[in-house]
């Protein structure tokens, strides 16, 4: 998975699975663009991620994530429920604010 947190008033953390940067998506009106600029970020593996999502979750960050790897770490952090995933050509994502 790739992490880049990016800062403004407000921390956004982009998460995605490796193998879906730079590719488009889409289904109806719904897209989903994995723009190299926003989510090309640092690898981690899923308890790294984690631990990075739980950390990031206490600082009131903002989340964009995408991918099933992706979406199940944040499953497992705690910071998205199954009915927070939407699919898009069977690519699951999830924006989380908290």
């Amino acid at each position: 998975m790739l992490v880049k947190i990016h800062k403004s008033y407000r921390q956004v953390v982009a998460i995605c699975d490796s193998e879906l940067l730079g590719k488009y998506f889409e289904q109806g009106q719904r897209i989903l663009d994995v723009k190299e600029s926003f989510f090309s970020g640092e690898e981690k593996d899923e308890k790294e991620t984690i631990d990075i999502m739980k950390d990031m979750a206490r600082e009131d960050a903002t989340f964009n994530i995408i991918g099933k790897e992706s979406c199940n770490a944040g499953l497992k952090a705690g910071i998205i429920g199954k009915e927070g995933v939407i699919k898009v050509q069977g690519i699951p994502f999830a924006l989380v604010l908290l």
